[in-house]
């Protein structure tokens, strides 16, 4: 056989070759020593500048840690907040603040100022008490609070019934809105310890072991009955450092200190100046940003003066400063650019004649003539008995072939009003939408809304009122969990004109839907982005470029007033009166952020929030320093599909998906949303979250389904009846797939009777017990405020 094989034969054992054959293979000596040299200078150099690289990374991190140090203890830090809190009723939180002022206090050094200045322990320090049973006042103050001290009490032993526990329940309801916010550096303050040495230590012990796993790794306790103890707190305190949530250290922000207004000539009518004066904290602040000032909304700054700092740390400097408070040197302002500045836009100004018709073109003005010729040397066929006179009053779009109809009556079917008249269709559509809120049904979302502004109004309705919408909340809330999503079809309304807006979805997960299709004229008055992402990225780009010019920006640390205009008078005054019971805080904004847009948050129902919570309710959503009310949708988080099935009330222990229309917000912010209780009473904690996204193209489908029973049975075929109560019904919806509660599928295949009964078929056999059920979606959007700020109402 020929070809390109050859015979192989067996090489020979190394044993019977030379020595020359049995070194081929190995490399010479001075080869061996220039591969080496060259692989070695190689592997040396790579490793001497990956060792490099480390070491420049090192020397960084240890400059940016040692800047942060600096900054937040350095003398032009700001003072830090302490912000304590009791963790029962039983704490005097007066007794401690009283001991670690008179630590930090000097002799010479007395003022009214907020902040207090040690030269000793090298430390400004401000001390906040947190008022036990002011839910809203504890979250202002967490928000803002550089050490949050948790004071606990020997005393709160004797009232927690026979158990051991320090904490009460509104103690443990702060905790957990605490770390929904975030936690900030964390300490354990215990108090009340007795003198014996043996019983305080196995006190304390057993407050460590019970108060531990509530708190971070890091916590530390420390007993704070004695004037030492207290001074090594404190000096344990300047040494550490402080760690903030991720989310307050993006944005610059004030606490007041002082709150004032002012008018002036050039202000609009009940409109003023509010003035805020504190310290600039976190960042830079720029004369061009918009604020928002904690629950009255977002607005403008006229300018920013940078005053003299009224408790410095070094007595000798600041002494001249301490004769009058008032009188505050201002050494320089910066006013607003309206060049530069970042306008005030909340919504968008939708074209009214947007959608209207243009003037037509010669094109179409010589087709429409030509149109109108032809149709006049069309000849007409008149019924017999009519006139060429009396034609020329027939509409031309209702002309009508009698000679072809008069003896068929029986073909044509009206199918546009309940009477078979045409021009009554679009007069009896206008008085259904009109008669739609008064239908009482379960599904309908126009009885949501009235119910929801029955709610918001109380002072108009009796406590028996109130008590009759709790019960039926509660009995749909009940209803919605044993079956959820069915309805009962409407005996008086046809099915149709109910349904209208619905339609069926062959596959939930693969169907399309157009997220633009049928909007809603709210989506006229939103924003929208092509790219949220990529646009986040140019605002915080665009945010430090801003923070770079030195020129427009007050520095951290620096103690300085901000003008901000155009506030209602209103609003400002309830600002002057919160200022007293809670810290009123300015922050920063990006730039789109006073912008509306539909925001989703990922959220859960609160553990000691017991009522249900209706979709399309009011809540006060406190999102980072920012607070809005809203009027949330609740829908599931569909994973792999592009559709999320809508939830009518918020069921606890689960995660849902809340989306409402709120200004936009950039980085992810926690979210603690409240629900009002009343007037005289404090908000309760309804539930806690955080934001996902900004998206106005998140689908959003609202499920029904209704139910029908078969009457009778045939292996496969069935037929069913009280789904539909009219066979005009049952036409219109046949293209829809039917299903069965034992898992069957099939479709309709035609009306049976007068009273709406239909026959099915089925992919299997089919039990007499079983329910056949349609499914019909349609798009749902959240519902537009009526006020975008807590303070705004009855502000105006």
């Amino acid at each position: 056989m020929g070809g390109s094989r050859h015979q192989m034969n067996k090489s020979h054992k190394t044993r019977f070759a030379s020595k020359s054959s049995r070194n081929v293979h190995k490399i010479s000596s001075q080869d061996k020593l220039k591969v080496s040299k060259s692989d070695g200078g190689i592997g040396k150099g790579a490793k001497a500048a990956r060792l490099q690289r480390n070491k420049m990374m090192r020397e960084q991190k240890r400059a940016a840690v040692l800047k942060e140090k600096r900054a937040l203890s350095g003398p032009s830090s700001p003072p830090r907040v302490i912000v304590l809190f009791g963790l029962s009723a039983c704490v005097d939180l007066n007794a401690v603040e009283e001991d670690i002022l008179s630590l930090l206090s000097e002799e010479g050094r007395t003022t009214t100022f907020p902040a207090a200045a040690s030269s000793e322990y090298k430390l400004r320090t401000t001390v906040l008490k947190a008022p036990h049973g002011d839910l809203v006042a504890c979250m202002e103050m967490a928000k803002v609070a550089d050490l949050l001290a948790f004071v606990a009490s020997q005393n709160s032993l004797h009232e927690a019934d026979d158990t051991v526990s320090f904490i009460d329940s509104f103690g443990s309801q702060c905790l957990s809105v605490f770390r929904t916010l975030g936690l900030p550096s964390t300490t354990v303050l215990i108090r009340d310890l007795p003198e014996d040495l043996k019983r305080r230590h196995e006190l304390k012990k057993m407050c460590m072991s019970v108060l531990a796993p509530e708190f971070p790794e890091d916590c530390k306790f420390y007993p704070a009955d004695k004037k030492d103890e207290l001074h090594k707190f404190m000096w344990l305190f300047k040494e550490q450092r402080l760690t903030a949530p991720h989310w307050r250290n993006q944005r610059s922000y004030l606490m007041a200190q002082k709150v004032e207004t002012e008018t002036d000539d050039t202000s609009s009518p009940g409109k003023c100046t509010l003035v805020l004066t504190g310290y600039i904290r976190a960042h830079s602040l720029s004369v061009n940003q918009l604020v928002h000032v904690a629950g009255a909304g977002d607005f403008p700054l006229s300018k920013i003066e940078l005053l003299k700092d009224p408790c410095p740390l070094n007595l000798r400097k600041g002494a001249d400063l301490m004769d009058s408070e008032n009188d505050i040197q201002v050494l320089s302002c910066l006013t607003a650019d309206p060049m530069k500045q970042e306008p005030l836009v909340v919504e968008n100004a939708p074209d009214i004649l947007a959608g209207e018709q243009t003037w037509p073109t010669e094109a179409e003005m010589a087709e429409a003539e030509r149109n109108y010729k032809e149709k006049k040397m069309k000849k007409k066929r008149l019924p017999k008995g009519i006139s060429e006179y009396q034609a020329a009053w027939i509409v031309d779009d209702s002309d009508a072939d009698y000679s072809d109809s008069e003896g068929d009556d029986d073909g044509m079917v009206v199918d546009d009003g309940e009477n078979g008249f045409p021009g009554q269709k679009l007069q009896n559509d206008l008085e259904f939408d009109e008669d739609q809120a008064s239908l009482n049904l379960r599904d309908s979302d126009d009885e949501t809304d009235t119910e929801s502004v029955m709610m918001m109004d109380g002072d108009n309705l009796t406590n028996e009122q109130i008590a009759e919408q709790i019960r039926k909340i509660k009995e749909e809330h009940a209803e919605d969990e044993e079956f959820p999503d069915e309805v009962d079809t409407p005996i008086d309304v046809p099915a149709r004109k109910r349904f209208a807006k619905y339609r069926g979805v062959k596959s939930f997960r693969t169907s399309t839907w157009d997220p633009k299709e049928s909007l809603p004229p709210e989506y006229s008055r939103i924003f929208a982005f092509d790219n949220f992402t990529r646009t986040q990225k140019h605002v915080l780009a665009k945010a430090l470029d801003m923070l770079q010019e030195a020129d427009e920006c007050i520095p951290v640390g620096s103690y300085a007033r901000l003008y901000i205009k155009d506030v209602s008078a209103g609003i400002a005054s309830k600002l002057c009166t919160l200022s007293k019971r809670l810290p009123v805080v300015a922050s920063g904004l990006l730039q789109h952020e006073s912008k509306i847009s539909v925001l989703h948050f990922s959220i859960k129902k609160h553990d000691s929030y017991e009522a249900p919570i209706k979709a399309k309710e009011e809540l006060l959503f406190h999102v980072g320093f920012r607070q809005f009310t809203s009027r949330p949708i609740f829908s599931s988080d569909s994973i792999n599909a592009s559709k999320h099935k809508m939830e009518r009330f918020l069921h606890p222990g689960t995660f849902s998906v809340a989306s409402i229309y709120a200004p936009i917000c950039f980085h992810s912010l926690p979210l603690v949303a409240l629900k009002s209780q009343g007037e005289d009473t404090y908000p309760a904690v309804a539930a806690v979250g955080s934001l996902r996204s900004v998206d106005p193209d998140r689908i959003i489908l609202k499920k029904i389904i209704l139910t029908g029973y078969p009457q009778r049975v045939s292996k496969s075929k069935a037929t069913v009846r009280y789904m539909f109560h009219n066979p005009e019904d049952v036409r219109w919806f046949k293209p829809v797939e039917v299903w069965s509660k034992c898992g069957r599928r099939g479709r309709i295949r035609e009306p049976v009777g007068t009273h709406g009964a239909m026959k099915c078929i089925l992919n299997g056999v089919i039990q007499q017990h079983d329910t056949v059920c349609m499914s019909l979606f349609k798009r749902s959007y959240p519902k537009w405020p009526q006020q975008w700020f807590p303070l705004n109402s009855g502000s105006d």
